[in-house]
Protein backbone atom coordinates (compact mmCIF):
# COMPACT_ATOMS: atom_id res chain seq x y z
CA UNK A 1 0.00 0.00 0.00
CA UNK A 2 1.39 3.61 -0.72
CA UNK A 3 -0.67 5.69 0.63
CA UNK A 4 -4.19 5.46 3.70
CA UNK A 5 -6.16 7.62 4.86
CA UNK A 6 -7.93 6.16 8.27
CA UNK A 7 -10.39 8.84 7.92
CA UNK A 8 -11.96 7.67 4.24
CA UNK A 9 -10.36 4.09 4.50
CA UNK A 10 -9.31 4.98 1.26
CA UNK A 11 -6.06 5.34 -0.02
CA UNK A 12 -3.26 4.32 -3.15
CA UNK A 13 -1.75 1.01 -4.11
CA UNK A 14 1.09 0.78 -5.91
CA UNK A 15 1.44 -2.66 -7.63
CA UNK A 16 4.13 -5.30 -8.47
CA UNK A 17 4.39 -3.54 -11.99
CA UNK A 18 5.01 -0.20 -10.91
CA UNK A 19 1.18 0.72 -11.27
CA UNK A 20 -0.84 2.77 -9.00
CA UNK A 21 -4.65 2.27 -7.81
CA UNK A 22 -6.81 4.21 -5.88
CA UNK A 23 -8.93 2.35 -3.67
CA UNK A 24 -11.95 3.67 -1.68
CA UNK A 25 -12.65 3.38 1.81
CA UNK A 26 -15.52 0.64 1.52
CA UNK A 27 -13.69 -1.48 -0.46
CA UNK A 28 -11.51 -2.11 3.01
CA UNK A 29 -12.23 -5.24 4.84
CA UNK A 30 -9.85 -4.80 8.09
CA UNK A 31 -9.89 -2.11 11.18
CA UNK A 32 -6.32 -0.81 9.51
CA UNK A 33 -3.88 -1.06 7.40
CA UNK A 34 -0.10 -0.08 7.51
CA UNK A 35 2.43 1.64 4.59
CA UNK A 36 4.02 -0.33 2.60
CA UNK A 37 1.41 -3.32 3.78
CA UNK A 38 1.21 -6.29 1.42
CA UNK A 39 -2.79 -6.38 0.15
CA UNK A 40 -5.01 -8.66 -1.56
CA UNK A 41 -7.40 -7.07 -3.80
CA UNK A 42 -10.32 -7.91 -6.13
CA UNK A 43 -11.42 -5.79 -9.02
CA UNK A 44 -14.24 -5.14 -11.45
CA UNK A 45 -12.91 -3.65 -14.32
CA UNK A 46 -10.02 -1.52 -13.06
CA UNK A 47 -12.26 -0.83 -9.67
CA UNK A 48 -10.99 -2.10 -6.35
CA UNK A 49 -14.44 -3.68 -4.94
CA UNK A 50 -12.91 -5.68 -2.06
CA UNK A 51 -9.24 -5.12 -0.40
CA UNK A 52 -7.53 -7.03 2.47
CA UNK A 53 -4.48 -7.75 4.10
CA UNK A 54 -2.55 -10.58 2.27
CA UNK A 55 -2.45 -13.17 4.34
CA UNK A 56 -6.44 -12.90 6.04
CA UNK A 57 -9.44 -14.59 3.26
CA UNK A 58 -11.71 -12.27 1.76
CA UNK A 59 -15.10 -12.44 3.37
Amino acid sequence: MRTWDPQSRGGTLLLDDGRQLEFPGAAVQVRGLRLGQRVQLRLEGDQVVALTIATLPFT
